[in-house]
């Protein structure tokens, strides 16, 4: 994208919901039904960081429960009430409440929608490179290699 196709701001909404709704191989692609992002970020050219626009609908999650060895993460509930899982416990959100998450901390954490309203947050984090994932409550481990996700068993052996 040169600099003349970036735009100078955008209505969130309008943007495109991304077309491949999840990176994680099978059988975990299918635990994230009822996900929609729209990447924020990537109409601006930004490559330090992404922003994404996500709704749950409900019964939906974020996200398998994971912690980055590397990449901090933020969220912003804008409407709707979900849960945030963490290795500390349980967290009921608002909207107008946030969260971070320290890359290297280990503490895992994801988003589920128990509620019947659909829930839309603000997601940032940064790309830096030579992360990591964990995702302790599922046979799966990523590394962030050339700009993109490979994903494993946590022996090592591919999916």
């Amino acid at each position: 994208m040169n600099d003349q196709n970036i735009p100078v701001a955008v209505a969130a909404m309008q943007v495109a919901a991304r077309a491949k709704v999840t990176n994680y191989p099978d059988p975990f692609a299918a635990r994230m039904a009822g996900r929609e992002k729209r990447t924020l970020g990537d109409i601006f050219a930004l490559t330090n960081f992404g922003v994404n626009l996500t709704k749950l609908l409900p019964g939906a999650g974020s996200a398998l429960r994971h912690a980055h060895s590397t990449q901090d993460e933020f969220i912003y509930i804008l409407c709707g009430h979900p849960v945030l899982v963490t290795d500390i416990g349980e967290t009921q959100l608002a909207p107008g409440m946030c969260a971070g998450f320290k890359a290297g901390t280990g503490n895992a954490h994801q988003l589920l929608n128990r509620s019947n309203e659909e829930v839309q947050y603000l997601e940032i984090g940064d790309r830096s490179a030579g992360d990591a994932v964990v995702y302790p409550d599922d046979d799966l481990q990523a590394a962030f290699v050339d700009g993109k996700w490979q994903f494993t068993h946590k022996d090592g052996s591919p999916y």
